[in-house]
């Protein structure tokens, strides 16, 4: 596909990822994490790695995994809405803007980008041995959405063999940093438990990880079609 016809095809869709498809081509995303990429606690080099991106929307991050080398790239999705965890009370708002066509867009940029991640139908909820095992494992902005997030992490855990990072908005707390809080929404907006950064770093050691390193909370905020809290904190937890 030369330029001109992957620009008209970029516009046809509303994106979640702010991705540089090449050739000056880039798709104007709901977030865009180039910016903030040293704050995710990615590993530089993942050479050789079997690697799993968990609830990968455009792909911004498998893509970015198979950039820094990782030899296989497995990206999990679910494309049937009635199968998300998005609040019922914000479901048709939320799919009909972020998931109706994240396939499509998905697929467009692997083709763009000549990668070869493969895309897999599958909730958190239901990781186990027929995907094998990972030597990295990643989710963003995924857990602020899940009615059960440490049965998700349970389930990363179970298929990780070296680490596991996960970001995730996280609440602002002035007293008490260091207590494991978390706030429950469902209705105002479309997340359900908000935790605070210790809250999330504890959630991990609950799903069975050894060890969590934490990075320092960093501001995301959306760059249009949102006014979601921009605060990220992130933890990579080891077997």
């Amino acid at each position: 596909m030369n330029r001109a016809a992957l620009a008209t095809e970029v516009r046809r869709f509303g994106w979640y990822h702010t991705l540089d498809l090449g050739d000056g081509v880039v798709t104007e995303g709901m977030f865009d994490h180039r910016p903030v990429l040293d704050r995710y606690l990615l590993p530089s080099d993942l050479s050789g790695k079997r690697c799993l991106d968990v609830g990968t929307m455009d792909g911004f991050f498998a893509f970015e995994l198979e950039r820094r080398g990782a030899s296989e790239v497995v990206a999990v999705d679910l494309e049937d809405p009635e199968k998300l965890d998005w609040p019922r009370s914000l479901r048709e708002q939320v799919v009909k803007t972020l998931d109706i066509e994240k396939g499509q867009r998905f697929q467009l940029a692997k083709e763009a980008l000549g990668s070869r991640v493969e895309r897999v139908l599958r909730s958190v909820y239901d990781l186990g041995p027929n995907l094998g095992e990972f030597d990295f494992v990643f989710s963003g902005d995924l857990l602020v959405h899940l009615k059960n997030p440490i049965q998700a992490l349970e389930s990363m855990r179970s298929v990780c063999r070296g680490s596991t990072t996960i970001c995730n908005p996280i609440m602002r707390v002035r007293f008490g940093r260091r207590r494991a809080l978390a706030e429950l929404d469902g209705i105002d907006e479309f997340q359900w438990w908000l935790p605070s950064q210790a809250a999330l770093e504890r959630m991990m050691l609950a799903a069975g990880f050894s060890r969590v390193d934490a990075g320092a909370p960093f501001d995301l905020p959306a760059t249009s079609g949102g006014t979601w809290r921009g605060l990220r904190g992130v933890v990579r937890g080891y077997v």
